[in-house]
């Protein structure tokens, strides 16, 4: 059975028998599935009235463990964006409920967020309904063909996850 990315390869090896064009034959698989990937979890969260935004900082609150609070600067490293995006983030979804500021204990200047009840069985609800969508994504795969997926995609990403950053080929 054939899928859209082999039409595309097949249509480009046509067009340009001189040049490698496998990669496509895995990397648009990749982009296709991200994007399919990103709408399921977007229906997912807005059935908990959530952004995506909102469901990456209580998740890192979420697995902090009790009493599930972080630091700003923590939240900015699990979450990757910039300090004035954070305390954005915070101030809406304190307005929302959501979660808490405390003062910091260690630091008098410090505050720590802290997931409130309703912030907790928001984010439990949105993550559990995504794991049922994402096992129902993998349905079509066997166990062992789960993990050696899983076991591939974790060598393309370690690069792009380490200190230096992706390998840099032209």
């Amino acid at each position: 059975m054939q899928d859209e990315v082999d039409r595309l390869v097949e249509a480009w090896h046509k067009e340009r028998p001189d040049l490698d064009v496998r990669p496509l034959q895995v990397l648009s698989r990749v982009s296709r599935l991200a994007r399919h990937l990103d709408r399921a979890r977007r229906a997912v969260f807005a059935a908990h009235e959530l952004e995506g935004w909102e469901f990456d900082v209580l998740t890192a609150l979420r697995r902090a463990g009790t009493p599930y609070q972080l630091s700003p600067g923590a939240l900015l490293r699990a979450t990757l964006v910039t300090s004035g995006t954070m305390t954005n983030r915070i101030d809406r979804l304190a307005a929302a409920g959501l979660v808490e500021r405390h003062p910091d204990p260690q630091d008098k200047r410090g505050v720590q967020v802290r997931l409130t009840a309703a912030g907790m069985t928001r984010v439990d609800a949105a993550f559990a309904d995504l794991l049922d969508r994402e096992h129902a994504i993998l349905d079509s795969l066997a166990p062992g063909d789960r993990e050696t997926l899983s076991g591939l995609l974790r060598t393309l990403l370690i690069p792009f996850d380490s200190a230096d950053g992706p390998p840099d080929h032209p």
